[in-house]
């Protein structure tokens, strides 16, 4: 077989593996939401690629093996060089509004990381152009070899990290070209050769300039600056970078009452991507540990004897401290980190105190929404446990992250498995005016109300000066339940916000606001006929999420823009504190980018096969990028509770659709496209009725078994989805063939779009929506191409 089908796949494996580091090395250095819309913009080098080729014709003319071998090492040399311009350019969010260097440095962050996706769309574009009747061939070996790209990914940033995993995708630059080289020229094979070796010296062992440079406005980056302070320990896994800190600036005791006047015990910070820094406590059998007692979190052993536990997400250990400290019956530890246990249990048992390894203790690595679907058991106390930072809400930077524990069905599932006395724990930051505290009062609310209840008679809530508690009660509060909770809250000097019956004189004592804005906040939240309009009414959107918009921490409403633009460049936040619009500015952007890459080769492109080829073509191949992607989201998120964890969700799902989509591409020559995509819409809309049904009948499977059900479930839709395109492109090269480079361009864009518009629609409307509009975006796709596909039926005939 010729080796330029063999380039196509490396490049395309190398391309994917390279875009999932980035994704990980830029949370890892700005954040989340700084990934998501630097790796958004720079795919649009795909769409660039197109447009060179539709534009400079001579990128075609010549010696297509030749040409390719060009791109290939291009790309392989711009991977590493790209990161590196991009980890040492001084961007810096924070000072985006009054320093307008950082405009220029976020121009040439995205014009370098934009490079690489380039050089990679010239390689698989200019086959498509020229190799005409080969495209299912093309297009199977591109999509078999980003599938090939996301397990590598996964597997190289458990084993190298995400620097070493930008160094392994350039060996797949490199070796494309090697490919290429062979038997064509000894200089060639040379030159690739060389940079292979000089790629594997780096990854056996990688320059310390290759180290990501992060966030000075992060935690561990905080950490780091006090006298002292020292780096302990720094892994990877594939979905996580896990580093201990030594640091005088690591004290962590959230809620803290200010009744106690002794030392915090010796802690160490345990970082996930330089964030969330959560205190790793020494419990070494002379350690005092009476602080545990003064801890908010300590209340409901004051109402349980003995009880059996479940933690979510327990981190350093310290709710696990605290419950065996009070006489527990079980504690069953859910962290879905599994980096994280290994790091508390196996580095720092003994430090530690052995909490993991005790034998009340049974900890279980998924995430806690998979394992309560999985067991029959009941709790006495449910916690979920305080794992993140403090994050000001008005920021907005963190909308884009899901979260399953904090959903409508999440507390249903709670106060289902709660034993008949039980109590479900909520800590939370406090913020001005109530948001994260009273978001999940409204996710309670609507728990209890589904299960028939007044929800006042079982809710309790306190707060210190910086965070709130919230207690559920499976039955209701007895008066000495409540006597208690009044009693620990008068010692530990805490305030009062809410127990059945409270009076206003018992609020805002403490901790003294302008007004007791969490009583009276909670006060209306339960006693809103309307909860709907309550909602509305709320300077924020404390809605409750839900699992199919699990998005608890995105509270911007529209009718914030007064106030963010008047604080736009006056607070400390990152891009001056205008959050979640920035997110409206990426989409806004990569809109006007992709209409001058789309619009900009139309005048070196003649009407060719007749008039209204050219609106067809771009709509045909805009719409089919925007559906694959916003099948591909939704379905990455609907598999994360099956599954058990985000990256195994993300790895059956990207392995399932692009391997049986490279599949569907093979046979895309003996297959109907007509048929194809009206029964692929049809599956679409199917989908979303037919998973809730797979996923309770497979649940009780192991994880390898479901693992091999979720690509089975995936293969179809997959087979399908692979039709569309080079099926489109056949066409094309039929009618117009000097338009192919253009639809690729065209396609490119718009998957870039399609990422920005699924997450926005997610936010929302919801993911059955965004999974609802792909069906909706392939069936349009082909009454607009219909009748093109008639005219080269008519032409063949």
């Amino acid at each position: 077989m010729s080796p330029i089908y063999w380039a196509i796949f490396f490049v395309s494996a190398a391309t994917l593996t390279f875009e999932i580091a980035l994704t990980r090395i830029f949370s890892v250095a700005q954040g989340y939401h700084f990934a998501f819309m630097a790796v958004s913009l720079a795919l649009l080098g795909f769409g660039a690629s197109g447009t060179a080729l539709a534009v400079f014709p001579k990128l075609l003319r010549r010696d297509l093996p030749s040409s390719l071998f060009t791109y290939s090492l291009l790309f392989s040399l711009s991977l590493p060089a790209c990161y590196l311009i991009s980890n040492y350019i001084p961007f810096d969010s924070y000072q985006i509004t009054w320093d307008r260097r950082q405009i220029l440095y976020l121009a040439i962050y995205y014009l370098s990381l934009a490079l690489p996706f380039f050089l990679a769309g010239l390689t698989i574009g200019a086959p498509l152009a020229l190799l005409v009747g080969q495209e299912s061939r093309i297009y199977f070996f591109n999509l078999a070899g980003s599938g090939l790209g996301c397990i590598v990914a996964l597997v190289s940033l458990s084993l190298v990290g995400g620097e070493g995993t930008v160094i392994l995708a350039s060996l797949g630059g490199a070796l494309a070209a090697l490919l290429l080289a062979y038997g064509r020229s000894l200089g060639r094979i040379a030159a690739s050769m060389v940079v292979l070796i000089v790629w594997l010296l780096i990854l056996l062992r990688l320059p310390d300039y290759f180290t990501i440079k992060m966030s000075p406005y992060k935690p561990l980056s905080n950490s780091l600056r006090y006298k002292g302070a020292e780096l302990l320990l720094r892994r990877w896994n594939a979905f996580s970078r896990v580093d201990v800190v030594k640091s005088p600036g690591v004290h962590a005791a959230p809620g803290l009452s200010p009744s106690y006047f002794g030392p915090l015990p010796t802690q160490l910070g345990i970082t996930t991507d330089g964030d969330n820094l959560r205190p790793l406590t020494s419990a070494t059998p002379d350690t005092d540990l009476s602080f545990l007692d003064y801890l908010p979190i300590s209340l409901p052993y004051r109402l349980l004897t003995e009880p059996r536990v479940l933690i979510l997400e327990p981190g350093g250990g310290l709710d696990l401290l605290v419950a065996l400290r009070h006489g527990v019956q079980e504690v069953v530890a859910v962290e879905a980190n599994p980096l994280v246990t290994y790091v508390v249990r196996d580095l720092y048992g003994d430090f530690a105190g052995g909490v993991f390894q005790d034998r009340r203790v049974t900890v279980v690595n998924e995430i806690g929404r998979s394992y309560l679907q999985r067991t029959d058991a009941k709790f006495d106390l449910i916690q979920l446990s305080l794992s993140d930072s403090f994050r000001p809400v008005t920021s907005g930077a963190y909308s884009l992250q899901e979260n399953y524990i904090y959903t409508k069905e999440a507390f249903v599932e709670y106060w289902e498995h709660l034993s008949p006395q039980g109590i479900l724990m909520v800590h939370r930051w406090l913020q001005i005016p109530p948001s994260e505290g009273l978001r999940a009062l409204a996710l309670a609310v609507t728990a209890l109300e589904r299960a028939g209840v007044d929800p006042g008679q079982h809710i309790a809530a306190l707060r210190s000066f910086s965070t709130m508690l919230l207690l559920v009660k499976r039955s209701q509060f007895t008066l000495q339940e409540i006597e208690a909770i009044r009693e620990f809250a008068s010692e530990r000097q805490l305030d009062l916000v809410y127990y059945p019956g409270m009076p206003i004189e018992e609020a805002n004592k403490i901790y003294l606001l302008e007004k007791p804005e969490y009583y009276l906040a909670c006060q209306d939240l339960l006693r809103a006929r309307d909860k709907a309009e309550f909602y509305r009414a709320y300077p924020f959107d404390v809605s409750p999420p839900s699992d199919d918009k699990p998005f608890f921490f995105h509270f911007f409403t529209w009718k914030q823009i007064p106030a963010i633009l008047e604080s736009l460049g006056k607070i400390w936040q990152p891009f001056g504190g205008s959050g979640y619009l920035v997110l409206w500015a990426l989409l806004i952007l990569a809109l006007l980018a992709s209409l001058v890459l789309i619009i900009l080769p139309l005048s070196f492109l003649r009407e060719i096969g007749g008039k209204g080829i050219k609106g067809r073509v771009f709509l045909y191949f805009f719409l089919l990028g925007i559906g694959y992607l916003f099948v591909e989201i939704p379905l990455i998120q609907r598999f994360i509770l099956f599954l058990g964890h985000p990256v195994y969700a993300l790895g059956a799902v990207l392995l399932a659709l692009l391997t049986f989509s490279g599949l569907g591409s093979l046979s895309s020559p003996r297959l109907p496209l007509g048929w194809g995509i009206l029964l692929l819409g049809a599956m679409i809309f199917l989908y979303p009725f037919l998973l809730p049904f797979l996923f309770r009948s497979l649940l009780g499977l192991g994880l390898g078994l479901r693992l091999l059900s979720s690509i089975l479930i995936l293969a179809p839709l997959g087979f399908l989805m692979g039709l569309p395109f080079p099926k489109g492109i056949a066409i094309t090269s039929r009618l117009a063939p000097g338009f192919i480079p253009w639809a690729w361009g065209i396609n490119g864009c718009a998957s870039v779009l399609s990422s920005i518009l699924a997450s926005m629609g997610a936010l929302t409307l919801g993911f059955s929506w965004v999974l609802a509009c792909a069906g909706g975006a392939y069936l349009i796709g082909l009454v607009v191409f219909y009748p093109l596909i008639r005219g080269t039926k008519e032409a063949n005939s």
